[in-house]
């Protein structure tokens, strides 16, 4: 693991340089990234197993699969509808003062599981998975940015339903509040593409994936939005992942201004959850959103999730959605 120490400026200074200097030379490595951008790591990919980080990016692993026979038991103890209501109400005045126009709310929920930290990992179907031994695992849907060649790419997802509700897919692409969230996510991707790359185009405009929980099955939409990177864009990687943070999808739009009502109204800092990780093989970046959550402090196990509020947001529907998203992807 590269050490990293010192005022933040530093620390990322000394980060980004680490991380391109490593992309020139063709040495694979992963690099996990906190939502607040203060304590980021790198380690080459041949040291991560003695710093107990494992990873399955896309079916590159260094951990051997391991067959988990247990029937998922998961209880959860949300934040209270009082709280989450008080702090949508801020949210909402912040929106209707036009300080920001869509901002991603989010809250741990207390869980008790059956299964280890390891066990999870394992268990779980998902395409970024990260465990970090006695400390969290994630097992995300999202993909952040794809860099292959000199070709960019990202993927934002917004918009969910349950997936048994009648003409879900439909219902789904017919909602104007989903629709509008979406709409915005995507044009902020654009724009951050394009402080790094050329070209920049939109390939696939909101489509639909299937996602199986332990609870049923639930619909997302997706965007994919290409550019072109310049051909030295090794030697300028770790700017540009830097410049492209926070991730839009789960933080909001302006991001200046939405980082502080974020700062001002969720209980405590996100941490890893929501930050970025992913690897380099050497040729290739693969990166993810650090969705799909779970930490372990003080001995008790937490689950983080949340949503995007908009002006036409339902407090209801929003607080529903923050429930619906506790799950392990298993089946």
């Amino acid at each position: 693991m590269q050490s990293i120490s010192g005022d933040a400026d530093k620390i990322l200074t000394a980060f980004k340089t680490q991380l391109s200097e490593y992309a020139v030379t063709g040495q694979p490595f992963l690099f996990v990234i906190d939502f607040e951008c203060e304590r980021p790591v790198i380690f080459r990919l041949d040291q991560c197993c003695k710093q107990g980080v494992f990873y399955d990016i896309r079916g590159k692993s260094n951990l051997p699969n391991k067959q988990i026979n247990k029937e998922i038991q998961l209880d959860y103890s949300p934040v209270s509808k009082k709280i989450f209501e008080e702090k949508f109400t801020n949210v909402k005045d912040e929106l209707n003062k036009g300080n920001t126009y869509l901002l991603n709310l989010t809250f741990p929920a207390e869980i008790k599981i059956n299964l280890t930290l390891e066990e999870i990992f394992h268990i779980s179907k998902a395409p970024y998975k990260l465990f970090v031994d006695h400390k969290f695992v994630v097992f995300s849907p999202e993909c952040f940015i794809r860099i292959s060649g000199n070709e960019i790419f990202t993927y934002p997802m917004k918009g969910t339903i349950d997936a048994t509700v009648g003409n879900a897919e439909s219902v789904l692409l017919s909602n104007q509040k989903e629709e509008w969230e979406h709409n915005t996510i995507v044009d902020l991707m654009r724009n951050d593409l394009a402080m790094v790359a050329n070209n920049i185009t939109v390939e696939k405009f909101r489509y639909v994936e299937k996602i199986r929980t332990d609870k049923g099955e639930i619909l997302q939409t997706s965007s994919e939005i290409k550019g072109t990177l310049p051909s030295d864009w090794h030697r300028k990687l770790g700017d540009m992942i830097l410049k492209l943070l926070p991730a839009g999808s789960v933080s909001g739009a302006p991001k200046k201004k939405t980082m502080e009502i974020i700062k001002e109204n969720e209980l405590s800092p996100r941490g890893n959850y929501t930050g970025i990780f992913g690897i380099f093989d050497g040729n290739s970046l693969d990166t993810a959103v650090a969705i799909r959550f779970i930490e372990c402090k003080g001995g008790k196990y937490f689950f983080r999730s949340g949503g995007g509020i908009t002006s036409e947001s339902l407090a209801d529907d929003e607080y529903n959605e923050l429930i619906q998203k506790i799950y392990v992807p298993a089946f």
